[in-house]
């Protein structure tokens, strides 16, 4: 049922792009708001669960395009049963200056790309609350609840190749994701910039956190894709060529 979803996802998600190109050339400064907040449209017992109920999703901004905004909304349709929060670049940095220990906070402010700041961010914040981290152009192809058991403490997500780090679920207090965070800030402090945000910050550094361990993970068609809504014109439709693959590496972290 999944793969159907999935399909279904893929060829409603088209043309909802093919529509953004008409609507945004008609109106090029139109933008539609994702809340920072919605609680939960369905109410149920989540004290058997041990992941959170929580769905958490980040950008530079909550004011998006049509394509964007229609991936929220299939998000929210899937599983409303979970809360929502979204935090753009200001809410980030207060969050983990106010959450995370020192050397984190300082290590993170270095950090010049948002998709690495987001790269670290996502992990500090399912490792002290739980819940789902998902990009924001990312969706899952079934409820949530029907695919995290209650027992579970961790979902990671496998592609074809390793784990990636655009969907992860996990309880407050996973190993993994603490192991993640001070690779990260190892790799931040001695400067390994060499390789590029994928490396310095992204899904390398959570591949290297799990090594040969076994995790709870599940095949990423099953579970959570990407760009089925939206691309990088629509994603990043305010801030053009802005997106991590451009970013020089020599440029990613402050003095």
């Amino acid at each position: 049922m999944e793969i159907i979803v999935n399909r279904f996802a893929k060829i409603f998600g088209g043309i909802i792009k093919g529509i953004g190109y008409v609507f945004h050339f008609f109106f090029p400064k139109k933008r539609f708001t994702i809340p920072k907040h919605s609680p939960a449209l369905i109410k149920t017992d989540t004290s058997s669960r041990k992941i959170p109920k929580i769905i958490w999703q980040t950008n530079f901004t909550n004011k998006v395009s049509l394509p964007v905004y229609c991936n929220y909304l299939f998000i929210r349709l899937l599983s409303p049963d979970w809360e929502y929060r979204y935090h753009n670049t200001e809410d980030r940095d207060e969050y983990l200056k106010k959450h995370a220990p020192k050397r984190v906070y300082e290590a993170y402010s270095k950090l010049t790309n948002g998709a690495a700041q987001a790269d670290l961010w996502r992990l500090f914040v399912l490792n002290q609350e739980g819940g789902v981290y998902m990009d924001i152009d990312g969706h899952a192809v079934w409820p949530l609840s029907l695919m995290i058991k209650p027992d579970d403490t961790e979902v990671f997500l496998l592609n074809k190749e390793h784990f990636t780090n655009y969907f992860i679920a996990s309880a407050p207090n996973n190993a993994i994701l603490q192991k993640t965070i001070d690779i990260i800030v190892d790799n931040i402090e001695n400067k390994r910039v060499d390789n590029g945000v994928y490396f310095l910050t992204g899904p390398q550094t959570l591949n290297q956190a799990i090594g040969e361990e076994k995790v709870n993970y599940r095949f990423y068609k099953y579970t959570c894709i990407q760009g089925s809504f939206t691309n990088e014109h629509f994603q990043y439709i305010d801030r053009p060529r802005t997106k991590w693959t451009y970013a020089k590496n020599e440029d990613l972290l402050r003095d």
